[in-house]
């Protein structure tokens, strides 16, 4: 059965970890997250506090993702909606079909390949102008 899932991603200019508190104490469940300087991927030192990940896991299944946009990433983004969908999980198979369908008559802003923290990461704009960021982790190795 496949491990791949699908994500609303949603995108703030410093107040992610404010956000996602207070969805936590509406939905419940627990909330993990990064910073960019916990990854080394600061280019300005006052981005080096700001939310890269941050993940709501709720009951049910609930799963809600959201990071700060860097001054240097946000390209007049500014006070304008800005929601990616990300695709996760560890079916590469399926994510890279799914990225590359995606890519197709679109721009990849961000090449799938091998992330900071272990997994593969890209980030693309489809045809329709839609941003999405596709996940990929290790598969867990199976029991003996």
């Amino acid at each position: 059965m496949s491990n791949a899932r699908m994500s609303p991603y949603l995108l703030f200019t410093g107040q992610a970890t404010a956000a996602m508190e207070l969805y936590r104490s509406i939905f419940g469940g627990t909330v993990t997250s990064q910073t960019f300087g916990e990854f080394g991927m600061v280019q300005d030192p006052s981005d080096a506090d700001l939310v890269m990940h941050s993940q709501l896991d709720g009951p049910g299944g609930l799963v809600l993702m959201c990071a700060d946009v860097p001054a240097s990433m946000r390209n007049g983004t500014e006070g304008k909606a800005h929601h990616p969908v990300t695709l996760f999980g560890d079916d590469e198979t399926q994510l890279r079909g799914w990225w590359d369908g995606l890519a197709a008559g679109g721009a990849i802003q961000v090449p799938l390949e091998k992330a900071p923290w272990g997994d593969s990461f890209g980030i693309l704009q489809d045809r329709f102008g839609i941003e999405w960021m596709v996940n990929i982790s290790p598969s867990a190795p199976e029991s003996a």
